[in-house]
């Protein structure tokens, strides 16, 4: 295993950054642990000590309990490892090539408004140019999965970066274009494109229509609920040093019941998952909607609890915890709130009309 302390000078740091930063959050350092965990995670995976099972193979539970396991270390390192397993999974639903030994991969499928990318045939294959959003891992994913508009809808394809060989040339992740403080680590720059080499994975759509893309959003959740452990834990230890006291184990009892319930609505999901793979009974898009939903409400209420239990000094004094409840409350707004919540009545509304 490599520690985050021998690996950094392996991955380079933001534009910008301060060198002269020795103690409190530093953005650069979150960077450079964040990589470092990405990169033994994957490591461990390749070496066969540990495994992500795909989803619908039977072990999906096993395969949010080690998302959920990672997460409650460092969420920026659990959204780069999730990348990299939801690419594996991806590649392997639609014929995509194998990720090889040493590999690290990302899947930049954000679409919000803009210039995004274009995707267009040339003599060779097809190349990509534009700007492409929230691109997590930027500079240490040595590949990533993609959207583009190309002339016939939007496809997905594989890129390689360079990362790791120079860059590839028209790869440019844009200097200050991440200035974020909650899960700074997780590295989610721009990239600018401009004329790289891509190949395309499945068909028109088939990213999005595919059952795994729902499989892949409880993933996700299954992060969010990793990092409201670890939020969680600051107000375990202070009801312990505190001892009995009625208002913090009222706080400490209303978390432990929420954790307690999105496990097992996690569990569930699994289970449903793996009875259904290929969602042939179409209620995939319905049960990711739900758990993610319940999983935001539940991390939402676990910051909520756990701060108004202890206060300001853990957020001011204790750089683990301050970085915990920062990058969680970040990473839940994945979820699209009210938007989401009326999708899923409008699905539940339609299911009862028929």
């Amino acid at each position: 295993m490599y520690s985050a302390t021998d690996q950094q000078e392996a991955f380079p740091v933001a534009q910008g950054a301060s060198d002269g930063e020795p103690e409190g959050f530093s953005a650069r350092r979150a960077r450079r642990e964040a990589a470092a965990r990405f990169h033994d995670h994957v490591a461990e995976l390749w070496s066969g000590g540990a495994e992500s099972p795909l989803p619908g193979s039977g072990r999906t539970a096993e395969r949010f309990a080690a998302l959920a396991s990672v997460a409650a270390e460092d969420l920026s390192a659990a959204r780069l490892v999730e990348g990299h397993v939801d690419a594996v999974a991806i590649l392997a639903e639609l014929g995509g090539p194998e990720p090889a030994v040493g590999q690290l991969w990302g899947v930049w499928a954000a679409e919000p408004p803009g210039e995004g990318l274009k995707a267009v045939r040339t003599q060779d294959g097809w190349s990509l140019s534009g700007l492409k959003r929230y691109c997590s891992g930027a500079h240490s994913c040595t590949h990533a999965l993609v959207t583009a508009r190309a002339g016939d809808g939007r496809r997905l394809f594989a890129v390689s970066t360079g990362v790791g060989e120079g860059g590839a040339t028209g790869y440019r992740p844009v200097a200050g274009s991440w200035q974020a403080i909650g899960m700074a680590g997780s590295d989610t720059p721009d990239v600018g494109f401009e004329d790289v080499a891509a190949v395309p994975v499945g068909g028109v759509d088939a990213y999005v229509t595919r059952a795994g893309f729902q499989h892949g959003g409880i993933g996700v959740a299954a992060c969010w609920l990793g990092g409201a452990r670890a939020v969680g834990g600051e107000l375990l230890r202070a009801a312990a040093r505190r001892g009995p006291d009625p208002i913090t184990d009222a706080h400490l009892g209303a978390v432990d019941m929420r954790l307690h319930a999105a496990e097992a609505v996690l569990r569930q999901a699994a289970a449903e998952i793996d009875d259904d793979p290929f969602d042939k009974g179409g209620t995939a898009r319905v049960r990711s909607l739900r758990v993610r939903a319940f999983v935001e409400s539940v991390c939402a209420d676990v910051l909520t609890h756990v701060g108004r239990a202890t206060g300001a000094g853990p957020l001011c004094h204790d750089e683990r915890h301050a970085r915990a409840a920062t990058d969680l409350a970040v990473y839940i707004r994945q979820h699209h709130a009210e938007r989401n919540l009326a999708e899923l009545g409008a699905l539940v509304a339609g299911q009862e009309r028929s």
